[in-house]
């Protein structure tokens, strides 16, 4: 049983196990979880090696609250400094590793469960990147199927539906199985024959659900068209063993960024596009908190932000159910 499970490896998530260690917490009651190679992804790949990492950042004030802080930093001193927080705190960080799943146990601890895994916890805070965008179909979408050509299964509430996937990797694998939970009858489609781009237990989870026919795979299958048909979807499907069929919906999961559907998945709640916080980014989730651009809206914030949102949560934490001895005053 850990005390914190941190999703992500970037400045939010860093600082996170951090303030965790600095407060009192043993190091081997922390542990982080990361989808990326390596952390701090987003900076590695996104920043020039030019470009200036400004401490100061959309008018936020960088003013530091907690135990991280940095001033205006070269990328590769950035990153230097974030090496050395794990290395110094002697945080033990899961590179390659996807949270897909969470369930709270009735005592409010969690299991978060990975492809390669599942952990204990008290205490789990998300510190991923803000809003991204799906991938869409090479064809055009009818616009008068917007409330039925989805790109998530929250967005609309699914249940007693005649729904195709059209997808073959881990998001797939997770639509079918939250649908077929609200009795709908579930059909996906996929290109190739074999999923090779999904995780284990996503793999072996689908194949349960085909061999207790709650899911209909149509295996080697091209959707090519999509109409409008007395407002259901047709499909249309390059193979003429599949033909055209009509959809009560079509749910697209080809790849792309959309923390919105994941922080929905976990059971957070959300108030038009803005995840509900309460008080120090504690989530709708009792012991769920958000943490770094998750907690700065859309447009994000500075890593002085994230370091920032990482104390303030830790304060809550420390008070209300960890024997903390961070000064909360």
């Amino acid at each position: 049983m850990y005390d914190l499970l941190v999703i992500g490896a970037g400045p939010a998530g860093i600082s996170m196990a951090v303030e965790a260690c600095h407060s009192g917490i043993d190091s081997g009651k922390i542990i982080i979880l990361e989808k990326a190679e390596e952390h701090s992804f987003s900076i590695k790949k996104y920043y020039p090696d030019s470009k200036l990492v400004s401490a100061n950042y959309k008018g936020f004030e960088a003013k530091c609250s907690g135990v991280m802080c940095i001033p205006d930093l070269t990328k590769h001193e950035t990153i230097s400094y974030l090496d050395k927080a794990i290395l110094e705190n002697n945080l033990t960080v899961h590179y390659s590793e996807t949270v897909w799943k969470m369930h709270q146990n009735e005592d409010k601890s969690f299991i978060v469960y990975t492809e390669k895994g599942e952990y204990h916890t008290k205490i789990v805070a998300i510190a991923i990147g803000i809003l991204g965008k799906p991938n869409k179909p090479d064809y055009k979408i009818p616009l008068k199927l917007k409330e039925r050509a989805l790109f998530d299964v929250t967005t609309v509430e699914i249940r007693n539906s005649r729904v195709l996937i059209v997808g073959g990797g881990d998001s797939a694998s997770e639509y079918c199985q939250f649908l077929t939970q609200n009795g709908n009858e579930v059909y996906l489609s996929y290109r190739k024959k074999d999923f090779t781009r999904m995780n284990e237990i996503n793999r072996e989870s689908l194949l349960e659900l085909e061999r207790e026919k709650k899911v209909v795979i149509l295996r080697e299958s091209n959707v090519v068209a999509l109409e409008e048909k007395d407002g259901m979807p047709y499909v249309k499907f390059q193979e003429e063993r599949f033909g055209e069929q009509t959809y009560d919906y079509v749910v697209y999961a080809l790849g792309g960024s959309t923390p919105e559907n994941f922080l929905k998945m976990l059971g957070i709640e959300f108030d038009g596009e803005d995840p509900i916080l309460k008080e120090h980014y504690e989530t709708s989730v009792q012991g769920l908190f958000l943490t770094g651009d998750l907690t700065a809206g859309t447009k994000g914030g500075s890593i002085i932000w994230a370091f920032n949102s990482s104390n303030t949560a830790m304060r809550k934490i420390c008070r209300d159910y960890l024997n903390c001895k961070i000064d909360i005053e």
